[in-house]
């Protein structure tokens, strides 16, 4: 798997369209992508194992929730899985929870993205439930990866983009708005 200060793979995908441009019809509903999508900003990548599933759209609807908070902090999030994008339109249609997302779906459906990062699941051959957040220079600054049966939390998602961008050493836990660690003064204090 990709790690910090790995470069995030090229790639181009077709992908559903956030919010109602995204229920539109086939042709109206779909969008490329690609790693030179909204540049300049810092990108949440977070995959799933598949569409129709019962933990994804619980993860994929609180990512959606969130969304504006993550557009306050400069960033745009992308969702993805292996499923094609007439699957992903297709749920979305008929799942009242992710009908409204505000974000992009990306279908991996060749597999190119999900392998160039390493997260297919060596046994079931669909992607972990991986995150990244990369920076507005196309670099990895944080990467993690649950099982297939353990949803993440994207408020945690959040607080790490936070400290990340503060460009300053964050103890375990800090949110934002918390004192930062200033190493000078912890020696002053020996």
């Amino acid at each position: 798997m990709l790690t910090v200060g790995d470069k995030f793979p090229e790639f181009k995908l077709t992908a559903v369209k956030g919010g109602p441009d995204g229920l539109g019809g086939p042709g109206v509903s779909f969008t490329e992508i690609d790693n030179n999508s909204d540049e300049g900003k810092w990108k949440i990548f977070f995959f799933w194992p598949k569409d129709f599933t019962f933990i994804c759209p619980t993860e994929i609807a609180a990512f959606g929730k969130l969304n504006g908070d993550f557009n306050d902090r400069d960033a745009v999030v992308y969702g993805g899985s292996t499923d094609g994008e007439f699957v992903h339109l297709n749920w979305r249609l008929h799942n009242n929870d992710i009908k409204d997302l505000p974000f992009a779906m990306l279908a991996d459906t060749k597999h190119e993205l999900t392998s160039a990062l390493g997260i297919l699941d060596k046994v079931a051959g669909v992607a972990l439930r991986a995150t990244f957040i990369v920076d507005p220079f196309g670099t990895i600054q944080w990467a993690a990866a649950n099982g297939l049966n353990v949803g993440r939390n994207p408020e945690e998602v959040i607080r790490i983009l936070d400290a990340l961008q503060t460009d300053e050493l964050c103890p375990c836990g800090w949110t934002k708005g918390e004192d930062t660690l200033k190493p000078a003064e912890l020696f002053k204090a020996a």
